[in-house]
């Protein structure tokens, strides 16, 4: 006989003898119960025995069988820690493209507790990881859509941040307007088309600044206006959740109260290949990112205070 045969016909000759039926053992095999017992009977003619005995109460083992039975489930337990320990160490891959902002300033920041969960998936996000990046459509799409078909992530708030040591400078123009004059900071048009808030609307909704809400230094991306708040250089409109670190950290600090915010058009959404949804890795990562993006839009909300609504 084969070692998988043998592996079978040990599995089956187990469970009949734990239940005492061979149907029994059948049905937890998902196999029929002639099958299961020719594994059994070929194994009694490849060792030259019988190895089980029917009584009233079922089947019971033979002096042969006894004296092996004990190593049986030990046996097998062991062989499913072996299965589980190659599965989890066979390398899956995860190809991500997702909005360069989110991920660096709120994936990046969590994914090492996942990669510590799951050290057998690598990623490459946005054409950079472990993986070198493939052609075709990537596994996962993250980026800001009102779209029906993906599934919502959080929606964040935006608010107006800056550097530690220049909330000192709030009025020192105007009392009343306590921006003006102030150095605004902007995200460049290829960012406005995303419809994301800036000064001119958060100036239009709360007022502070009388003219210029238009004019400062402009940005490519938020991560580096993120690096110039930090740097004192000036008061920028910049997604909550997307600060919440550097917030945390005390490298920015928030100007007005979050309750002062601006609603974002449209939530982050997550969007999955049709082909690779169903695969073991995309189910985890997916799962963990719904779960990690349940945790972002409570603490949102709760900043935000009760008149910010999610949807």
């Amino acid at each position: 006989m084969a070692a998988t045969q043998h592996l079978r016909a040990l599995q089956a000759l187990e469970l009949a003898v734990r239940h005492g039926s061979i149907r029994r053992a059948a049905e937890e095999l998902a196999i029929t119960p002639a099958a299961a017992g020719q594994r059994i009977r070929a194994l009694e003619d490849y060792l030259g025995t019988d190895l089980l005995l029917r009584g009233r109460s079922g089947l019971h083992p033979t002096p042969a069988l006894e004296q092996a039975l004990p190593d049986l489930p030990a046996a097998f337990a062991a062989l499913e820690r072996v299965t589980g320990t190659l599965d989890f160490q066979r390398v899956s891959e995860l190809h991500i493209v997702a909005d360069p902002d989110w991920a660096e300033l709120w994936l990046m920041r969590r994914l090492p507790a996942f990669r510590d969960a799951h050290p057998n998936i690598r990623f490459c996000i946005n054409g950079e990881g472990d993986v070198p990046m493939r052609l075709g459509a990537p596994d996962m799409r993250m980026e800001r859509s009102d779209a029906t078909k993906g599934m919502p992530l959080f929606r964040d708030v935006h608010v107006a941040i800056t550097g530690p040591d220049n909330l000192r400078r709030l009025g020192d123009w105007d009392r009343d307007f306590e921006l003006e004059g102030l150095p605004l900071l902007h995200l460049d048009g290829s960012i406005a088309e995303a419809r994301i808030p800036g000064w001119p609307e958060w100036v239009e909704k709360y007022g502070q600044r009388r003219e210029g809400a238009d004019r400062g230094v402009n940005y490519r991306h938020l991560r580096q206006a993120l690096a110039a708040v930090r740097e004192n250089v000036g008061f920028l409109i910049c997604g909550l959740c997307l600060a919440r670190a550097d917030l945390d950290a005390g490298r920015v600090v928030l100007v007005y109260p979050a309750e002062r915010h601006l609603s974002e058009v449209a939530p982050y959404r997550m969007f999955l290949r049709d082909a690779t949804r169903t695969t073991a890795q995309v189910r985890r990562f997916a799962d963990w990112l719904l779960e990690q993006a349940r945790e972002s839009q409570a603490w949102v909300d709760g900043m935000a205070g009760p008149a910010h609504r999610t949807g």
